[in-house]
């Protein structure tokens, strides 16, 4: 039992209803609300060390785990882990709890789902924050057709998820193993070497597992909190994580709507220096001044790695906690 003054004894579970399903969350502190999502493979826990910090700052901090994951609805058709009806579950979120509007923060996967939520629901969505993966608005080509041609005779980690069970067969087995593998992988203090195979690229008649490199934890990554990630998707399984892999085309077609459109609110990006997303989407992040004309801060973490706001809790808290206090309160 946590005591009066650990902060996790300020925080409050809850489950709310979403159209289709509910919605688990936790939130702590009061104030404007901030509204904080995860990505893949992930959960509400991934945000343990901005909850605290946040509600210290007079915000009203919730996390939720996004539908497929932890406590949260686990539909089983795989159309409905689309853009829309993540929008939407963001959406009844907010008004769930009673707001008028929100802040959405996210990171990996939860950025795109934070930025479709600014761009489809303005009304409800003051601000942005975007962790790791920049903001791209929809256009080009259909995506698995781009995926599938990088790589060369490797096969790109999008494409190797799309398949329903055959990267659940990979992981499933040991997920307590593959989550440390992914998760080490991607930080900057036990990733591989520039210039090694890259994690994301899986060779013919492999698995993704096999581009892992030891098992050394990463620094920010206890193996409490390891036990903790894992419990959850072997309760869980990966199916509904792995959906919204697997709606990159249909999430083109919905959004045909607002192709190439910017967002126009107040917005943030941070990301890490060393993240191969950020070296991927270079362009993307070059081309904010156009897609997020509201952006009031971009930084790029030297020496960080995927998972910034586990591997650099105190600069990210900073930064957010900065860009939050200089946003207009309604």
């Amino acid at each position: 039992m946590p005591s009066a003054h650990d902060p996790a004894a300020q925080q409050r579970h809850r489950l709310v209803d979403v159209p289709g399903g509910r919605i688990h969350l936790v939130e702590q502190g009061e104030g404007p609300l901030v509204l904080l999502v995860h990505g893949f493979p992930e959960s509400w826990y991934s945000w343990r060390r901005q909850l605290p910090a946040l509600a210290a700052a007079g915000y009203r901090a919730v996390a939720l785990d996004v539908r497929g994951y932890g406590r949260s609805c686990k539909p089983a058709a795989v159309d409905a882990y689309r853009m829309l009806a993540l929008v939407s579950d963001n959406a009844a979120v907010v008004r769930a709890l009673g707001a008028e509007s929100a802040v959405v923060i996210g990171h990996d996967w939860g950025s795109p789902i934070a930025a479709n939520s600014a761009l489809l629901r303005p009304d409800l969505f003051s601000a942005v924050g975007l962790l790791s993966v920049p903001y791209s608005p929809r256009g080009g080509p259909r995506p698995t057709s781009v995926f599938g041609a990088v790589g060369g005779e490797d096969e790109f980690y999008v494409s190797y998820f799309q398949q329903p069970g055959r990267a659940e067969a990979e992981i499933e087995p040991d997920v307590r193993g593959w989550l440390a593998g992914f998760y080490a992988g991607l930080s900057a203090d036990t990733m591989a070497p520039a210039g090694e195979a890259s994690l994301f690229f899986v060779p013919p008649g492999r698995a993704l597992r096999d581009r892992f490199d030891g098992a050394t934890l990463p620094a920010w990554l206890s193996e409490a909190e390891l036990d903790g990630y894992a419990q959850e998707f072997e309760r869980t399984g990966l199916t509904g994580a792995l959906n919204r892999y697997r709606n990159v085309d249909r999430d083109w077609e919905d959004l045909a709507a607002w192709d190439g459109m910017a967002i126009a609110q107040p917005s943030l990006f941070l990301g890490g220096a060393l993240d191969a997303s950020t070296g991927w989407m270079a362009a993307a992040i070059d081309a904010h001044a156009t897609t997020l004309p509201g952006l009031r801060g971009s930084h790029l973490l030297d020496g960080c790695g995927h998972w910034v706001q586990q591997e650099r809790p105190d600069e990210v808290n900073a930064l957010l906690i900065d860009w939050l206090d200089g946003l207009p309160r309604g």
